[in-house]
């Protein structure tokens, strides 16, 4: 029973990765830290964001149910008939998992420079290589640069910036979104399996080849740009790295990392399972476009070398093709269960057909 629950899975990476985080946290004697974004702590953040979009789907649905002057008594109706503690307590699941491999990939992220060092005692970094590779496929030239001079560092620059920097919220809002408002739970936990593992598999990549990034590695070639959200969060990086190496066992959380783009993996992931689901068009066009403007944005600002974006795809492909085995999604489950529901029902018509009672009463 265990093994077909969709949430077996995710649960049990959950363990898995943030036992890794405690274990490297007492070994490096570092603390775990509950990184801060907006809205406070990880831990007040998807609550509320959980509450939220319960609001936001319940109210108008009970409106639309009922009217203006009987929607509260609607939703009174809605929880008792649609909300049981079933369904609850796979909501918090999926949210639970996900926030315990976010933090849990935070602090592991935080611990590269003091697990990854080369022989000199410096951390082992691959930015050279990184570099090396980007201006061979653009012909000698630096990736960002070519783009700065294609689209401009005036308006492009702020655009991109926002797109980029509107990363941090998405990602828990859309996790809370699908759990609340699609009913399949299966579907719900592919998502947060998915994500969830992004964060893991990410972490791994990490620390197989650890770099900066173009704008922390080669920062003059982005001089040019005005400042905006993402250079900002980019010397916020800056300063918890060095406060992080002058006292690991502060409050400061090490949080730059180039190989592979998480942002390119986590948005792949969205759009590629909005895709597999057939949610509405415009929800997947959003998706799909989102995407463009974060893989652009990835090299514009500096954030991440071509192989990086690369390394993400791949990570997010896998994370959904891998979500969807261990939640029972996959085409090919789905398939063997409708055979095995028609089968069943095939069975139950020819018990019912050969059965006495089923027989017609003789004619009087």
């Amino acid at each position: 029973m265990l093994l077909r629950w969709p949430y077996t899975f995710a649960v049990a990476l959950s363990v898995a990765v943030g036992g890794a985080a405690i274990y490297y946290s007492q070994t490096l004697n570092v603390g775990l830290k509950d990184p801060e974004g907006f809205l406070g702590p990880a831990y007040i953040r998807l609550p509320m964001i959980a509450l939220l979009i319960f609001a936001a789907g319940i109210v108008p649905q009970s409106v639309h149910r009922y009217g203006l002057k009987k929607s509260l008594p609607g939703m009174v109706t809605i929880l008792r008939t649609e909300w049981n503690l079933r369904r609850v307590g796979h909501v918090a699941t999926g949210m639970l998992a996900f926030y315990i491999c976010y933090v849990s990939y935070r602090n592991l992220k935080s611990y590269l420079p003091e697990l990854r060092q080369g022989e000199s005692g410096q951390q082992l970094l691959y930015d050279k290589e990184f570099l090396q590779l980007d201006n061979l496929l653009f012909f000698g030239n630096v990736p960002a640069e070519v783009l700065h001079n294609l689209l401009g560092t005036t308006i492009m620059a702020q655009v991109l910036a926002i797109l980029y920097v509107a990363y941090l919220p998405i990602v828990p809002i859309t996790v809370g979104a699908v759990l609340v408002l699609v009913r399949d739970y299966s579907v719900g936990a592919w998502y947060a399996t998915a994500i969830s593992l992004n964060w893991v598999i990410g972490t791994i990549s990490y620390y197989l080849l650890p770099t900066l990034g173009p704008a922390f590695y080669q920062p003059q070639s982005f001089y040019d740009l005005p400042e905006n959200g993402a250079s900002a969060l980019q010397m916020s990086l800056v300063r918890g790295a060095f406060n992080f190496k002058e006292d690991p066992q502060g409050g400061a959380i090490y949080g730059i990392a180039g190989f592979a783009s998480l942002h390119v993996s986590v948005v792949f992931t969205a759009a590629l399972f909005l895709h597999y689901v057939g949610a509405a068009r415009w929800i997947r066009a959003v998706g799909w476009t989102y995407l463009g403007f974060t893989l652009l944005a990835t090299i514009y600002l500096g954030w991440h070398y071509i192989a990086d974006d690369i390394g993400g795809l791949l990570i997010g492909w896998a994370a959904v093709a891998i979500g969807a085995v261990v939640t029972g999604n996959a085409k090919w489950q789905k398939r063997r269960k409708a055979a095995a529901e028609a089968d069943a029902e095939a069975e139950e018509a020819r018990a019912a057909a050969a059965s006495p009672s089923a027989a017609p009463e003789p004619a009087p």
